[in-house]
């Protein structure tokens, strides 16, 4: 991240992408070519993403590009690809289906800004794993590199009044999100195991981290973290809702200060409502830890957890409950992800084995001071 050489995100050849691009799009629409073919700069370590426009002599009336499907603003396209397990993958499973279906659905009963999906392909043959294409929005993206919260970033540089309504509008989608799709809808996203949505998604998370360490040290930091989670346990059983899970700023596309753009459904799940909350206000706080350490103001004033809470019970009726366990949590579970991260990175010699696999995650000092209940925020 901001501390650490950037992580590879592919071992793909991107010329080989483009090629073989084009030949899958003539499937799907005769005469066509994939141009402009590119990898963004902030490609995610999960998922990868290509952007390409479509040229087409006569496209077909109503497909990409076509005067029925709204012109020109339709040959902009993004493609998401499973990550290619040689990589070292982050996750150890990419359900492209699930997200292509999560799309879907948010897309027809909400009235979120998803980008609209095009194409799903199973198919690994095309480009050597299953794939979606979806309409590209225009817009920016808060970065995570160098994080939007360090000085020169246009996040920093807006104004008090700008980065409110962008909060405020922020909040609004996931509000909206979690009112607006029926759970009986998303039953696709039910996670497996016993007991209700939230001991199943903590499950989840037991089981991701099995999967991150075995082989490797354990992190005595992230174990101490899950018992503490069985202290602050809610005693009130969860009510699921249809959670987005990378719930935060960093995924949305923004057009001035107003979403266009809701992206990365991998972690999509019936959950708690609180679940996406924790998210949110702590994968702000991670950037504003890490900007503080480096000496900068950061933004402390964006996302606070208490405007958050009451913006987002005034807009549901639903006041969030049992927020210093979701927030632990999401810290938790954001520990876990960069654990994995810190292994790949060892994994392709970018970075030297510390005796104390705790320090490979970046936030460790302020997630073992919520552990402790000395996080001040």
């Amino acid at each position: 991240m901001a501390t650490a050489p950037r992580p590879r995100t592919t071992t793909r050849d991107p010329a080989d992408v483009a090629r073989r691009l084009t030949g899958w799009l003539r499937t799907r629409l005769p005469g066509a070519t994939a141009v402009r073919v590119s990898v963004p700069a902030s490609n995610g370590m999960s998922s990868e993403t290509l952007l390409f426009d479509i040229e087409h002599p006569e496209p077909p009336a109503g497909s990409p590009g076509s005067a029925g499907a709204g012109g020109a603003p339709g040959t902009a396209c993004a493609l998401r690809l499973a990550a290619d397990p040689a990589a070292y993958t982050v996750f150890p499973r990419y359900d492209m289906v699930r997200q292509y279906r999560t799309m879907r659905l948010v897309g027809e009963r909400t009235d979120l800004p998803v980008p609209k999906v095009l194409w799903l392909e199973e198919d690994p043959g095309p480009l050597g794993a299953p794939f979606f294409v979806m309409e590209r929005v225009a817009g920016r993206v808060p970065p995570d590199v160098m994080p939007y919260t360090y000085e020169g970033s246009w996040l920093h540089a807006a104004s008090p009044a700008e980065r409110a309504h962008l909060e405020a509008a922020t909040v609004g989608l996931l509000a909206r999100l979690h009112d607006q799709v029926p759970p009986a809808e998303a039953g696709f996203l039910a996670l497996p195991g016993d007991g209700d949505c939230l001991r199943r998604h903590v499950t989840a998370q037991r089981d991701y981290y099995a999967w991150v360490v075995d082989g490797l040290p354990r992190s005595p930091l992230i174990e101490a973290a899950f018992d503490r989670l069985v202290e602050l346990w809610p005693r009130e059983p969860a009510q699921p809702v249809l959670t987005w899970g990378d719930a935060r700023i960093g995924n949305v596309v923004y057009d001035g200060f107003d979403p266009v753009g809701v992206l990365d459904w991998e972690m999509a799940a019936l959950a708690p409502r609180e679940v996406d909350l924790g998210w949110t206000i702590y994968l702000h706080r991670f950037f504003h830890d890490l900007t503080v350490a480096a000496g900068q103001c950061g933004l402390p004033d964006l996302l606070r957890r208490e405007r958050v809470e009451e913006r987002y019970a005034r807009l549901t009726g639903h006041p969030p409950r049992d927020m210093d366990f979701h927030i632990l949590y999401a810290a938790l579970r954001h520990a876990i992800v960069m654990l994995r991260i810190a292994y790949r990175q060892l994994h392709f010699g970018e970075v030297a084995r510390p005796a104390d696999p705790d320090t490979l995650i970046l936030h460790h000092a302020s997630l073992r001071a919520m552990v402790q209940g000395d996080y001040r925020d």
